[in-house]
């Protein structure tokens, strides 16, 4: 079995923490430089307001709404989203982080018979420790976790966890989620399949499987797969899924206990994160470096943890994202553990067409010159081999980066943001 715990209009959620006078407030989060909304609460949702929106027109249409809106602050979100997956990690056996806001839980192994109490239980669990609210989706196939995370967010009867364990639930639960809410079918999928008639998930995964690999190839199969029941996901696929956030992450072969044979590894999964972007020519405002150790270990000491750091102007540089996810390993680097997993997300991703430069701390001569150099770089790579040109700190045996690292101011200028409460001790105060 498998679960999808999903944060619950996370962004705002965050916000709402240290804000508990907002609780019942409609409340929005905006993108960099306060241009848009990127994120609503449910009071939002409900009063139709897109997501997307320029935050003048929003102030313009809705003038006595109550709307209270803050600029994003990634050092909050971040921080927030590592309490929440450290919480998961003292409950479920397993804990594969795809997103800032969401994670699967790989269940294998745990008795079915108490499975929702269990479920029911993590998400208060999660709720008092963090103040976050969640929703968790249960179910054979990460697909279907990710239907039933859905029908758990959007039915209180659920109790948050909704779990599909039998065919008539999985049959039921098909029948009444609509086609293009499915996980891994996007717009163009659905405007076809609404040509042939097809408007829930129930109807897609009753086509036969020839039709839809004639119609939709690979990735079209792996869907139909998983919503009948075979798992058809891997976990590296898992990245490459999702819009919100791109995560390079592999366990090691052995147990590594000093930080510069774990160095090479971060920058490689650093590395591999930013030519993603520019793959899909997009770029990150957040990076998180996180680490584990065996917990299949008993006897050593267990230790998890991760850091984050927000861009003043988002970027795809593998200079810049490579440097910090360094910067990030030598913070949470502790003495003494067995390393037996490491990791890089990358999130808050915008169009790189559409980068909003900070005005205080852009320097638009070195960005363009690590442009050029990543461009460089992918144009050697793509035409000699993967790999054939790399950063000195990506080299396995190597120390570390040469030279002095570049520093990175931490905080962006924002009208609107809300203090960085769990990560700055002087953000930090209580009115008396």
């Amino acid at each position: 079995m498998w679960g999808l715990i999903d944060c619950d209009n996370f962004f705002c959620s965050c916000e709402r923490v240290f804000r508990p006078d907002l609780e019942r407030t409609p409340v929005v989060v905006l993108s960099n430089n306060d241009g848009c909304v990127v994120a609503r609460s449910k009071e939002v949702k409900k009063m139709n307001i897109p997501e997307g929106l320029p935050y003048h027109e929003m102030l313009q249409q809705y003038p006595d709404s109550g709307i209270v809106a803050f600029s994003s602050n990634y050092s909050l979100y971040g921080d927030m989203s590592a309490r929440v997956m450290a919480v998961l990690r003292t409950e479920a056996p397993a804990v594969l982080q795809y997103s800032i806001d969401e994670a699967f839980l790989d269940l294998s192994g745990m008795s079915c018979d108490n499975i929702k109490e269990w479920g029911e239980a993590l998400c208060r669990k999660v709720r008092k420790w963090t103040g976050i609210p969640v929703s968790l989706g249960i179910a054979p196939t990460k697909t279907l976790a990710k239907v039933a995370s859905r029908f758990a967010k959007e039915y209180p009867g659920y109790k948050k966890c909704c779990v599909i364990a039998t065919e008539d639930q999985r049959i039921k639960a098909l029948s009444l989620f609509p086609v293009n809410k499915v996980w891994g079918i996007g717009r163009r999928i659905t405007k076809s399949l609404e040509y042939y008639g097809i408007t829930n998930a129930h109807e897609f995964a009753w086509r036969p499987r020839s039709w839809i690999q004639t119609k939709y190839h690979i990735t079209g199969v792996r869907t139909w797969m998983e919503l009948n029941g075979e798992n058809a996901i891997e976990l590296d696929d898992l990245n490459s899924t999702t819009k919100k956030s791109i995560m390079t992450s592999r366990s090691f072969p052995g147990m590594i206990d000093n930080i510069e044979s774990l160095t090479p590894h971060i920058a490689n999964y650093a590395a591999r994160c930013s030519l993603k972007l520019r793959r899909q020519n997009s770029a990150c405002s957040l990076i998180t470096v996180f680490v584990q150790s065996n917990h299949f270990r008993d006897d050593l000491e267990q230790y998890d943890n991760s850091m984050s750091h927000s861009f003043p102007t988002a970027t795809n540089s593998v200079i810049e994202i490579v440097t910090e996810a360094l910067n990030l390993l030598k913070k949470v680097f502790r003495k003494g553990i067995r390393y037996k997993r490491a990791g890089v997300m990358v999130s808050g991703i915008c169009s790189a067409e559409a980068i909003q430069p900070d005005l205080f701390y852009y320097n638009a001569e070195q960005s363009q010159k690590f442009r050029n150099v990543s461009e460089a770089i992918d144009e050697i790579n793509r035409r000699l081999g993967m790999d054939m040109i790399t950063l000195a700190s990506q080299h396995y045996g190597n120390t570390g980066a040469d030279g002095k690292p570049v520093k990175f101011v931490d905080a962006i200028k924002r009208a609107l943001k809300s203090p960085d409460y769990s990560t700055r001790v002087n953000d930090f105060k209580i009115k008396s």
